[in-house]
């Protein structure tokens, strides 16, 4: 039986909270980081891209990055039903960060939006018993979730309270998103997509909490990189209460992966500025907006200069045009279209 929100014992052991002094140090830094890109988009679209990929794959829709960034140019010629629920990801994150930003607040009609968002249904809540989790290999039930609709409505209306309401536990934000997360996935909500969800109101939390300006610390590629330990010590916690092991493992994911993004932002704002010295000094169409849009969309097209400068298709192409015969971009075709790749980004957009 799932128990509700707060957790009555003292969860911030002294291990616990020497890993909360760290974890809080490396994403105080990652949030002063990021006021260093000029355009926020840029950053929500890159790492919020390479996030969806991850999270998608945790659950089995695996992609590749050009797959997904082909589908965010809608180029006729082009299907990919995965890459399709990677670009539902991207757009249940940014709904999500739009209504807290909003708000402030994070409710449960919000949650169902979010996931509305990424399913594309509108199911709700799990109104039918059935659900159970199983191990992916042996088929055998790991856990059963609450089947009653009126439990799960009881466990999520308590949730969105905890979500919300600071006085019912007086636990670190960080602390208190882990537990946030552990309480989401074994209550299991929904009949799908409860595990992407799940990772979405993560990372809004951090935001609710003033933590972070942008919704970018992704923990998907931490958690793909530790799938077993992740599901063993949510496990862990239903079948023995032993919290410190799951608290440790998720801080330590928030501090590893927030000195990643704090290494690869830079490396994002380096080639910027390299790329901006180079157009400034060799093209007269140079602007901030069209460097933007060459890192906003790693794949950009010729519609995507007409919107973001405000210039004639034609002039849109030969500006791309120019840029790929001096080798700032590369040129590609697919159908009648054209498409063109910032090549450094990806690299480094892949870890290569």
């Amino acid at each position: 039986m799932l128990k509700k929100l707060p957790i009555e014992k003292d969860i911030e052991t002294k291990r616990v909270l020497k890993k909360l002094a760290s974890a809080h140090r490396a994403l105080a830094e990652l949030k002063g980081v990021v006021s260093t890109i000029p355009n926020e988009n840029i950053l929500i679209n890159t790492l919020g891209l390479q996030e969806a990929k991850d999270s998608s794959a945790i659950e089995n829709i695996i992609t590749t990055h050009d797959d997904i960034y082909k589908a965010d140019l809608n180029l006729e010629g082009f299907k990919s039903l995965n890459a399709k629920e990677v670009q539902n990801y991207i757009s249940a994150l940014k709904k999500g960060f739009a209504l807290i930003s909003r708000k402030k607040i994070l409710t449960n009609n919000d949650i169902i939006e979010i996931q509305s968002e990424l399913e594309k249904n509108k199911a709700g809540f799990r109104k039918l018993p059935g659900t159970a989790l199983k191990n992916a290999t042996t088929g055998e039930t790991v856990y059963t979730p609450p089947q009653e609709y009126s439990e799960i409505l009881d466990l999520m209306a308590n949730l969105e309270q905890f979500i919300n309401d600071d006085t019912m536990s007086d636990f670190d934000p960080l602390v208190k998103m882990a537990i946030i997360h552990y309480q989401f996935e074994s209550i299991h909500p929904f009949y799908d997509g409860n595990g992407r969800t799940g990772r979405i109101i993560n990372v809004l939390y951090l935001v609710m909490k003033d933590l972070l300006n942008l919704p970018i610390l992704y923990l998907s590629r931490y958690i793909i990189l530790n799938k077993a330990d992740y599901y063993k010590l949510l496990q862990e916690i239903r079948e023995t209460d032993n919290w410190e092991n799951w608290l440790l493992f998720m801080l330590d994911g928030i501090e590893q992966i927030s000195k990643e993004t704090i290494e690869l932002i830079g490396k994002i704002r380096d080639l910027m500025f390299e790329y901006k010295n180079l157009l400034r000094d060799n093209y007269k169409f140079y602007s901030q907006d069209l460097l933007n849009n060459l890192f906003k969309h790693p794949y950009t097209k010729i519609e995507f200069i007409e919107r973001d400068i405000g210039v004639s298709r034609i002039t849109a192409a030969k500006y791309l045009n120019e840029l790929a015969k001096d080798g700032l971009l590369r040129k590609e075709k697919l159908g009648t279209g054209n498409y063109y790749i910032n090549e450094r980004l990806m690299d480094l957009l892949t870890m290569k």
